[in-house]
């Protein structure tokens, strides 16, 4: 074996051009693999973490309420406390579509919305200045708010300024008790991140104009716990409605879920398209083991006079075949792990190479090594000894 190996470094070391050609397509193929594999997942790992910024341990409720068949803040605040094992806050949404203004400044694109105490700590947001909306407030319905940094800079010009000055939503005055942390610096803009004005939800049915609440957002304490929450939710929206055509409860962990199954078959689709190139690279390295075995009849015809087996004949050329695939895949596997960081940075996607993807593009190559090699072995192995010395 290690004979074998030492003929097949030399045999690929005599024929430097020719090797390297040989090795040409696998090295493209296994970069290819790493280099779109990479970049996908990055790429994916960068959405992944936009939509796990909005919350993996929510759950959204939205319910139609009827005249006969409705169901309470009061509850849902019911139900909750009787499951604080597996949910940790509750806010009922009330969103109102309004201008917010302060003097002569206005704003139409800000994102208005009644909140419970509770979703400063769903939004995991920090207080840049002022305190939360408390519980006090929603249960006097007190005309307060805490505003988006946005806001705060847009109509008053700081957070400092903002604090303790009133706006008015909907022709209503509310004062300013809090300003939320910037949350996107590179998008403080209209409809950003930061572009918001939370309300008591108590304070805000009369701007909707609405009796009923329809929309709820609960986290629950562990994510594992999210399936055992959704059920627990819509088992108590069906004893209320009778019919789950009146209710929608979606967990964003499921959603989570079914992206990263999106991502692993985007993932191995283009790791297959691209490893079309280690399948011709494969013919490629058959063909010229096939040369090489008729450039060296001569040499088998001797070996097999002196004792050779066609077991060792044939150890020798796949040993060779799979070495020169090796070696390509190990060049491959440099290239792609470089290229990768390069052009991530060039599309600004934090792009890294992924362990699996380099193990399996590697271990195609060794395998097309074998593969490929076994026939043109063979070949040399089936060689008459008398003719193949007769070989010029």
């Amino acid at each position: 074996m290690l004979q074998s190996f030492k003929l097949a470094l030399k045999s690929i070391w005599g024929n430097k051009m020719r090797s390297f050609l040989t090795m040409l397509g696998i090295i493209i193929g296994v970069a290819a693999v790493i280099i779109l594999v990479s970049l996908v997942n990055g790429y994916m790992g960068t959405i992944i973490e936009n939509f796990a910024s909005m919350g993996v341990n929510q759950i959204n409720v939205n319910v139609t309420n009827l005249t006969s068949r409705t169901v309470s803040p009061d509850e849902m605040y019911g139900f909750f406390e009787e499951h604080t094992d597996v949910f940790e806050a509750l806010s009922p949404n009330v969103t109102i579509s309004t201008t917010i203004k302060n003097g002569n400044d206005s704003m139409t694109s800000t994102s208005v919305a009644g909140r419970s105490e509770q979703y400063l700590e769903i939004k995991d947001y920090e207080l840049q200045q002022g305190r939360n909306i408390t519980y006090s407030d929603i249960l006097s319905r007190q005309k307060v708010c805490v505003i988006g940094a946005y806001v705060a800079q847009e109509l008053f010009g700081s957070a400092e300024k903002a604090l303790g000055d009133t706006l008015k939503v909907g022709g209503y005055a509310y004062k300013v008790v809090g300003v939320a942390e910037i949350q996107d610096e590179d998008d403080m803009s209209d409809g950003g991140t930061d572009d918001f004005v939370w309300l008591p939800y108590t304070a805000s049915i009369s701007l909707a104009r609405s009796a009923n609440i329809n929309s709820y957002t609960f986290t629950v304490a562990d994510t594992d716990d999210a399936d055992e929450a959704k059920t627990l939710i819509e088992n108590f929206l069906f004893e209320i409605f009778k019919d789950d055509d009146y209710y929608r409860v979606s967990a964003m962990s499921e959603m989570l879920d079914s992206l990263n199954e999106q991502i692993a078959m985007m993932s191995g689709m283009l790791g297959g398209i691209a490893g079309i190139s280690l399948l011709v690279a494969g013919v490629g390295v058959m063909n010229i083991m096939l040369v090489s075995v008729t450039e060296r009849t001569r040499e088998i015809g001797i070996r097999k006079s002196l004792g050779a087996d066609k077991g060792t004949i044939m150890q020798q050329f796949v040993i060779e075949a799979a070495v020169t695939s090796s070696l390509g895949g190990v060049i491959g596997i440099l290239i792609g792990c470089g290229a990768t960081a390069v052009v991530g940075a060039a599309i600004g996607i934090s792009a890294t190479p992924t362990f699996s993807a380099i193990v399996i593009s590697f271990s195609v190559s060794v395998g097309i090594g074998l593969l490929f090699g076994y026939m043109p072995a063979s070949r040399a192995a089936n060689l008459n000894p008398i003719d193949a010395l007769r070989s010029e």
